[in-house]
């Protein structure tokens, strides 16, 4: 028995209904989200902005911004509650992405997606603790997984429905579109769903409902199976926003691609071979770990090692077209992408799984918080930007290849994630015994 929100007496259709609206509201979270990146090339166009500039516009000012606000967001979710929080975080983030298509200037923009990263932070971490408190522990990842398709699926109409409206109505219009339904499911989601009980931990978890939130964070620090764990989480997010930013642009500065084109391709073939391999990622995890409790590590790693070579496949492979669909070419190299992305995303159903095993109901939105905190400050600040900077810095050498080179080199970051992962294994079994021997009455190991 672990440290995680107390099971469930029954899931009911209330359960379902709950995780089908935050799996919903978590994909407009990643359309709104990655939407920029295929409006990368008409945003340079109109404002003149360089490569590195695009950095900045989706990765270090919305991961600052984002980072300053989760943790908070976070506690407050623990203590009020998730559902009023997701509601109006949802709402927030919404109305600022329709703000970006009415922006003059790129500062104006900058400005908003600023305001998209503050409504952002108050998501992610408040949904994984309702979910993980809508479902037991043995049915956790399956339940996950389906709130964890938000990226994929994110992907599928973000990239490809933002490519298409881009390039028939403009940029402008693509923010606008996209941005829209958000506002409308905050609503539905604040009057509709039924938030499950905050259950309070039993005496001698060393945990109080109203304990400081300093005593929470040094709580949180002093646990290194979930410190490996946010640094694993964390290499694989600059890797995965480094790619999921600048790989529609990769496909049009080096197989020949349109907007729309690229768009179709990474939202759509990448985007369900992730939203299949999320599912099937955790109903395994599911089934291992009810033999073994590792397994909940042990996934994760063998999906970043098996990623490796598809990855560095599908940026070096040369440049030729495999097959057309219909009007649309599929690049040779695109076919090691599909399997990329059945892989690549098997690190975070499990991840978010084993924090929410780790901690009790009253911390596990600000452990979750942390978590994302530092993959989004990391990751979505540090991938777009460290990719456009070796972009620029490789143009004078290889040209307009420059932006090849720089993907692959990110993707070994999946070798340290493994190695991260393999390091928090043994201390995530510790843990979990201790906790059983909590439980039971008997002394736990420190």
């Amino acid at each position: 028995m672990s440290t995680s929100p107390a099971t469930p007496q029954r899931v009911t259709w209330h359960s379902h209904y709950a995780l089908f609206m935050l799996a919903t509201i978590y994909v407009f979270n990643y359309i709104d989200r990655l939407v920029v990146s295929i409006l990368i090339e008409p945003i340079k166009q109109e404002f003149g902005i360089s490569d590195i500039q695009i950095g900045l516009l989706s990765g270090v000012a919305f991961a600052i911004f984002y980072t300053i606000f989760g943790f908070p967001f976070g506690r407050l979710a623990d203590r009020i509650g998730r559902k009023p929080v997701i509601a109006l975080a949802c709402i927030a983030w919404s109305a600022m992405t329709m703000l970006c298509g009415f922006a003059t200037s790129f500062a104006m923009l900058l400005l908003f997606r600023i305001g998209v990263a503050v409504g952002e932070a108050g998501g992610t971490a408040p949904s994984v603790a309702m979910v993980s408190e809508l479902y037991p522990p043995q049915k956790r990842s399956r339940a996950l997984s389906v709130f964890l398709m938000g990226p994929s699926l994110g992907a599928v109409l973000g990239l490809g429905l933002g490519g298409w409206i881009a390039e028939t109505y403009g940029w402008r219009t693509a923010f606008i579109v996209i941005g829209a339904p958000g506002v409308l499911l905050g609503l539905i989601f604040l009057f509709t769903v039924r938030s499950p009980r905050i259950v309070v931990p039993q005496p001698g978890t060393g945990s109080t409902p109203d304990e400081h939130w300093r005593s929470t964070l040094r709580s949180l620090l002093a646990t290194p199976a979930f410190l490996l764990v946010v640094a694993a989480g964390t290499l694989a997010a600059v890797m995965g926003y480094a790619v999921g930013t600048w790989n529609p642009s990769f496909l049009i500065r080096s197989h020949g691609l349109t907007v729309q084109q690229a768009g179709l391709l990474v939202g759509l073939g990448g985007g369900i071979c992730s939203t299949i391999g999320t599912l099937m990622c955790g109903s395994l995890t599911d089934r291992m770990v009810a033999r073994d409790p590792g397994w909940q590590l042990i996934i994760p790693m063998v999906g970043c090692l098996i990623s490796v070579p598809l990855g560095l496949a599908f940026y070096l492979w040369p440049t030729g077209i495999a097959f057309n669909i219909g009007a649309l070419p599929v690049p040779e190299a695109f076919l090691f992408y599909l399997g990329f992305s059945f892989t690549a995303i098997w690190w975070a159903v499990p991840c978010f799984g084993a924090i929410s095993h780790l901690f009790p109901p009253n911390r596990l939105g600000q452990a979750t918080a942390l978590f994302v905190m530092s993959m989004t400050l990391f990751g979505v600040g540090l991938g777009p930007l460290v990719v456009g900077g070796l972009s620029d810095l490789f143009t004078d050498r290889v040209g307009h290849e420059a932006l090849r080179y720089a993907l692959a080199s990110t993707v070994v970051l999946y070798v340290l994630t493994a190695i991260c992962l393999l390091s928090a294994l043994p201390r995530y079994r510790r843990r979990l015994l201790g906790s059983t021997a909590l439980m039971a009455g008997a002394p736990a190991r420190a």
